[in-house]
């Protein structure tokens, strides 16, 4: 059966990474590094759960390096660290391209995994990357990107996410 047919109500974990103990239920489901040592858990709907976008601004370029980055926000107060808050290392800059923010860069200090990104832009949240969700389902479902941010700067090569609201710029409540 391909993943296209499969039943997104239920979780499915693919063999991605070092970890095999995520989980999705729900209230809440799991985001891990690629070595299992941090693994976060967050909410699965509001109102902790944040809106989710598709970025192209050059400092995600950069950070992931890849073309964009797919993200979505969780208030601080819904995010719970289930282990390995100790094991992140911390990147901070003050001048962001984009925006001009200060933002922290959140890393794995094993395999190097960004974990979230905290912006002086939207204090009280964070704002953490869809790969490291351990539910892939969720990825196509509930973190599904409802906007898509600085298409200015997208690759002339690649196409806009399809249904998703394209914004030249910043596009308020995400970072």
């Amino acid at each position: 059966m391909s993943l296209a047919a499969a039943d997104k109500s239920k979780p499915y974990f693919p063999l991605a990474g070092l970890a095999n103990d995520g989980f999705s239920n729900e209230d809440e489901a799991t985001a891990t590094c690629f070595c299992g040592a941090v693994q976060l858990a967050f909410p699965t709907h509001g109102p902790g759960l944040g809106e989710s976008f598709i970025c192209h601004c050059t400092d995600c370029h950069k950070i992931t390096a890849s073309m964009f980055t797919t993200g979505f926000i969780v208030a601080d107060t819904h995010l719970r660290h289930v282990r390995g808050e100790d094991n992140l290392s911390v990147f901070s800059q003050a001048h962001t391209v984009a925006t001009h923010n200060t933002i922290a860069n959140y890393f794995c200090k094993t395999c190097g995994t960004l974990m979230y990104r905290v912006t002086t832009g939207f204090p009280g949240m964070r704002v953490m990357r869809v790969g490291t969700v351990d539910d892939f389902n969720l990825q196509e479902t509930i973190l599904k990107p409802k906007v898509e941010q600085f298409v200015k700067d997208r690759m002339v090569w690649l196409s806009g996410g399809e249904g998703v609201q394209q914004v030249q710029g910043l596009h308020y409540g995400t970072a």
